[in-house]
């Protein structure tokens, strides 16, 4: 038998609400801590941060006082759980440091995703993103190794490489080109719903968090590459935020967002080794439950639907943080070049003459960029990058010279084939 979420008995909500002592949790020790146990934390902050926004959402488009007192206590469990994930990150682990986590989730959450995604448009928009936050890894991992004096590794463990991916230098495109086509909501398989409420949360955390802490680094170089990557976070964001089906009701995204809880602390607590994080994994599912109830209760006042319809009698199998090393080098080889036209992913050598990437890269890209200068630094001060390449050398050629070096001739070579 299958885990069935609208059968599960939750916490009822009159108990949800915590006192403070049970919200200020102990953070983990950050030298000990198993590198997918700080994703997972990582992870699940920021989905509850996209449920609280949502709820807020909601709240401001409805006039209805009954239906707003009901969102906002359930909000207001949600922003408890988003405090109790987001306490477990001590303090002494720098900004940086939790960048590097940040990601490592963006990495093995997004190939686990497009792995198992069913709708070959999601995945293709999965696999194309992976190579980009891939790079990220590799950028603020050098910079890491030339400011703080932490080798990244101890972070990521040996679980996700650290090298290459599609040069952000090469990543600025056109605002038009990151729409997508969205799927249809009354014919997409559960799964994909899953992912893309997944995956959007992700990146939206991503793109908050250097939001906030773009501006603290104390040298110019790490303010540059914050300010940089953000900006591809809102390109993620705006990518991934298309591919869902905008008709779908308010109602009908309230409970699509507490399903979405439900599997994600469901799956969690089947692989967290760390008892004392599971055990907030497995309070808060029970109170995922109810709020699912209690969004379908809503579903069926509003507008006369069987939640039934939209939940799925059984969860898809568990998401799960693993090593995606060989799917990784699998897509680096196959679509580091690929660039996006309008709605489509496209070889650099498909892209049509006079495209406004081109443009849009003069324009970014003049005078230096933050995320070439970060390996030059790093290349001037050791002699080499930083890289840790667990399953050999870089599946490309042109990327195994020396980076500085390689970054210019890939972008010669990516402007010569127009």
């Amino acid at each position: 038998m299958g885990f069935n979420p609208l059968k599960e008995k939750g916490i009822p909500i009159e108990k949800q609400l915590l006192s403070w002592s049970e919200l200020n949790v102990r953070p983990y020790d950050k030298n000990k801590v198993h590198p997918y146990t700080r994703t997972r934390i990582i992870f699940m902050n920021g989905i509850e941060v996209e449920v609280a926004m949502f709820g807020h959402q909601f709240h401001r488009h409805t006039d209805d006082m009954e239906l707003k007192r009901k969102l906002a206590l359930t909000r207001r469990v949600e922003q408890q759980q988003q405090k109790a994930i987001n306490w477990l990150i001590p303090a002494n682990e720098s900004g940086l440091e939790v960048t590097i986590g940040y990601e490592q989730v963006a990495v093995d959450l997004t190939a686990f995703l497009a792995q198992t995604e069913p709708d070959p448009y999601v995945k293709a928009a999965l696999d194309f993103a992976l190579l980009e936050d891939f790079d990220h890894l590799y950028r603020y991992s050098n910079l890491l190794t030339i400011t703080n004096g932490k080798m990244p590794d101890e972070i990521t463990g040996p679980y996700t490489e650290i090298t290459v991916g599609r040069p952000t230098v090469l990543e600025h495109r056109h605002p038009f080109d990151e729409i997508r086509k969205h799927y249809d909501a009354k014919k997409a398989d559960p799964l994909t719903k899953l992912h893309v409420h997944t995956i959007i949360a992700a990146e939206q955390q991503t793109m908050n968090f250097y939001m906030n802490i773009g501006n603290r680094p104390g040298q110019m170089l790490g303010r540059g590459l914050y300010l940089e990557i953000a900006q591809i976070e809102e390109q993620h964001v705006t990518h991934y935020g298309s591919l869902a089906d905008p008709r779908a009701t308010w109602f009908e995204m309230l409970l699509e967002h507490e399903l979405n809880e439900c599997w994600l602390y469901w799956s969690l607590m089947q692989e967290e080794p760390d008892s004392y994080v599971k055990g907030i994994w497995e309070r808060h599912l029970g109170m995922e439950l109810e709020h699912l109830k209690i969004a379908g209760e809503l579903l069926k006042k509003h507008e006369k639907k069987d939640p039934a319809e939209f939940v799925p009698s059984s969860l898809p199998d568990p998401l799960s943080f693993h090593s995606n090393v060989d799917y990784v080098r699998k897509i680096m080889e196959e679509q580091t070049d690929y660039n996006a036209h309008e709605t489509n992913f496209v070889p650099a050598d498909k892209m049509p003459e006079g495209s406004r990437y081109f443009m849009y890269q003069d324009v970014f890209n003049a005078g230096g960029t933050p995320s070439e200068m970060v390996i030059e630094e790093r290349i001037r001060q050791k002699g080499s990058d930083y890289r840790q390449e667990l399953s050999g050398p870089h599946p490309l050629e042109k990327f195994r010279t020396t980076p500085s070096k390689g970054k210019k001739k890939a972008r010669r070579q990516e402007e010569s084939r127009v």
